[in-house]
């Protein structure tokens, strides 16, 4: 028997350490080559690490969302035959224990992970089995053969469940969501309560969420926002979708989007400063010339901004194209880092969710954001008569080391009038 130090390797330009999102394995598996181990996270994207050799997990170098140094000891696997490893680097610490040592995870509330809603992506793909010495296995309870963690198992029977009865959804494995459902549709026979409250969860804020929260918290520490919000008739708009729908042949169906960045490209080239980065350490405002779009896209990881590079240079259809392929990407976890980078001004909507208005947070380093709210119909005055209307609040939310309110004000009503006489997005 020989033991192999697997050390993080360089996962990219100027990456001191990474995060450990996922464990793919636990101490005692028994592993082969190249079968994945775990998903580390470094600014730029999130990496599968997969082990070099085949043996048995005996060690690994901490627990879902600690930061590991670049060259450190990531994973060490007990191998059959000998096994050259790296070379030592400074950075490594990980305590091996001997091969009899207890699984590092017993004990372990693996409820904070387990119970989250993890994405289904490799990004987070996480849903680690119990451990042998959980006290599900050792507590005879109806429905014992039920994949269940112990926080699920005693709710239920707190409820007086059988997990037996109850269907999961997802992988075999009951959640609190399943009990949901059971109470639901098993209402009036005595299974729901009035007033039942959920069991307590810390959770523990790793990957993307820790790098929306830590993005997030800087943007409004540093940046003195005010957002300024505008309504739009886009009765013509909407019409002039519908026609283009409808003629569209094998060309994607548009949303509203599409149409909103041809606006916005269009109306940008007059308010350069809306589409530009500052600098603040170093004091200097880029004003960009292309305009490379983030699209804010909502996925079971978080809030990801994929990137439409040059979507002055697009067209309505190309758009929506490109609206798609980003959208997907992100919500499966296979956008690339530099998909994910580089914006210059950032829109977000949240489409029928979109509310009467919104004061989105500023995408840092860039100066603006817009977020188009939903549609809806109202009657309004057309001279005397009363007309039936689709309206739309627009918001922008500018840095006012930057962007002065008459400039934001101004944009809008310029962005206001391409969507409120459609043809314009049309012509030279």
């Amino acid at each position: 028997m020989a033991r192999f130090e697997f050390r993080l390797p360089d996962i990219g330009e100027g990456i001191a350490e990474a995060e450990v999102v996922a464990w793919h394995v636990k101490v005692g598996d028994t592993i082969a080559e190249d079968q994945g181990i775990a998903d580390m996270m470094t600014d730029k994207a999130t990496v599968e690490m997969e082990s070099p050799v085949s043996g048995v997990v005996i060690a690994l170098a901490g627990e879902v969302g600690d930061m590991i140094p670049i060259g450190s000891t990531l994973v060490v696997i007990e191998t059959e035959g000998e096994v050259e490893s790296p070379a030592p680097a400074p950075t490594a610490s990980v305590a091996v224990p001997p091969p009899t040592a207890p699984d590092p995870l017993a004990g372990t509330d693996l409820e904070t992970v387990t119970e989250q809603h993890m994405p289904e992506t490799p990004v987070a793909h996480f849903i680690p089995e119990p451990h042998p010495d959980a006290t599900e296995i050792n507590v005879p309870i109806p429905g014992a053969q039920a994949l269940a963690s112990p926080a699920v198992r005693a709710r239920a029977k707190e409820l007086g469940i059988d997990l037996g009865d109850v269907k999961a959804r997802e992988g075999g494995r009951i959640r609190h969501a399943d009990l949901d459902a059971f109470l639901t549709y098993n209402a009036g026979q005595g299974f729901a309560p009035a007033g039942i409250a959920r069991a307590d969860e810390a959770i523990k804020v790793v990957g993307m969420r820790r790098r929306i929260a830590e993005n997030m918290a800087a943007s409004k520490r540093s940046i003195p926002h005010f957002t300024y919000v505008d309504e739009i008739d886009v009765t013509a708009l909407e019409d002039m979708r519908g026609d283009l729908n409808a003629n569209r042949g094998n060309r994607p169906k548009l949303t509203m989007l599409p149409l909103m960045i041809v606006a916005i490209c269009k109306s940008i080239p007059r308010f350069p400063m809306i589409n530009a980065r500052f600098d603040d350490e170093a004091g200097v405002v880029t004003r960009y010339g292309a305009i490379h779009l983030g699209m804010a896209t909502q996925t079971d990881a978080g809030l990801m901004v994929p990137v439409i590079r040059n979507a002055q240079s697009l067209n309505v259809w190309q758009l929506a194209s490109e609206i798609t392929r980003l959208a997907e990407a992100a919500r499966s976890g296979k956008a690339k880092s530099e998909e994910l980078s580089g914006s210059t001004l950032t829109i977000t909507s949240l489409g029928p969710l979109g509310g009467i208005a919104t004061t989105p947070v500023i995408n840092r380093p860039e100066v603006a954001i817009i977020g188009p709210n939903k549609i809806v119909e109202r009657p309004v005055f057309d001279g005397d008569d009363i007309r039936r209307a689709k309206l739309m609040n627009i918001s922008i939310s500018c840095d006012h080391r930057v962007v002065d309110g008459w400039d934001a004000a101004s944009y809008v009503q310029l962005l206001k009038k391409f969507l409120e006489t459609p043809v314009l997005l049309f012509a030279d």
